[in-house]
């Protein structure tokens, strides 16, 4: 009767945990909760503008809300810190803008995170930059901005989103490449950028082309050039930089989805995999088209390799252009 008893009560405590388990792991399948994409500037630039198309898109094929988390400052360390600091649990992640990640680490004194802290998940965007200039800049070619910089020397000023951003590195760039001297003006993000532009407390700017459409369009804005090696869709009448004479001023964007380095491998594969359905997505790829931004999915893999390419080679230009940490 004891041994019976015994084996009775082994067979429900053995029940018991094996209940608790299956529960456990039904509240584990993820996404059980809201995902939070943790943007590494003010809204309104191309980076927050990704991660909202993304989150809109993502949260049906994901079956929970993706919400928009805005960390400016900081040349991303902010968000990038914050986002190292998460649990490893899927459920808050980096859109990450490629210039605080392969150009900012180069001129950071002090870091807060290392490539290590994270590991790729997959890119989404990847856009040429622009160069736009105020509506009553008295210059409608990219030849006669560099002749207006060379007669007024040290006189027009460039916005950028941050010091050491791609904006700042192509401004750089183009100084080198045409023989002029423009004074930086660094933002917390291309939103503050864009707005005293249109303000007219700046000159000009590069960037991606999203947030300055809608200003081109209305005449507020005049774009001058792209710096990619092909015209975009959306301005077919706009000459690369090549086709203006200066070849070498040659800069992209891309905008991709990091996650702590110790997220577990089937929440990144989830995540690339839901990612990989939305990119790809003809509606998605048409959206980005019409913005000036190519919708670009690259796989964990080849996100990993792009970082340590753009790593060595935006090495040379930040030690060849002289940028150092403000």
């Amino acid at each position: 009767m004891q041994t019976t008893r015994k084996q009775f009560t082994t067979l429900a405590l053995v029940a018991l945990a094996t209940g608790f388990v299956g529960h456990a792991s039904a509240q584990g399948a993820y996404p059980s909760k809201n995902v939070t994409l943790v943007v590494p500037t003010a809204a309104g630039g191309t980076t927050d503008l990704s991660a909202r198309m993304l989150a809109q898109a993502l949260a049906p094929v994901l079956g929970q809300s993706v919400i928009v988390d805005n960390k400016g400052g900081g040349n991303g360390n902010i968000a990038a810190s914050a986002v190292k600091r998460a649990e490893a649990d899927g459920y808050t992640l980096l859109m990450q803008y490629s210039g605080y990640h392969v150009i900012s680490p180069h001129i950071t004194k002090q870091k807060q995170w290392e490539q290590a802290d994270f590991q790729p998940v997959a890119n989404v965007i990847s856009a040429p930059q622009i160069i736009v200039v105020r509506a009553d800049l008295p210059v409608k070619t990219l030849p006669e901005l560099i002749a207006y910089a060379k007669a007024h020397p040290g006189k027009l000023n460039y916005a950028s989103s941050g010091n050491g951003s791609l904006q700042h590195v192509t401004g750089a760039m183009l100084e080198q490449q045409g023989g002029i001297k423009m004074v930086h003006v660094p933002y917390k993000g291309t939103g503050p950028a864009l707005q005293d532009l249109l303000g007219g407390q700046v000159d000009l700017t590069f960037g991606t082309a999203p947030p300055f459409m809608p200003h081109i369009a209305s005449g507020k804005l005049r774009v001058l050039a792209v710096t990619g090696k092909q015209r975009l869709p959306s301005l077919p009448d706009v000459p690369t930089t090549a086709e203006a004479g200066y070849p070498k001023v040659d800069a992209t964007s891309w905008f991709a989805v990091f996650a702590p380095a110790a997220v577990p491998k089937a929440v990144v594969d989830k995540l690339t995999a839901d990612i990989r359905t939305v990119v790809q997505n003809p509606a998605f790829q048409q959206k980005a088209q019409e913005q000036g931004a190519t919708a670009d999915y690259q796989t964990p893999a080849q996100l990993g390799d792009k970082v340590k390419a753009d790593l060595a080679n935006w090495a040379q230009v930040v030690k060849t252009s002289k940028i150092e940490a403000e």
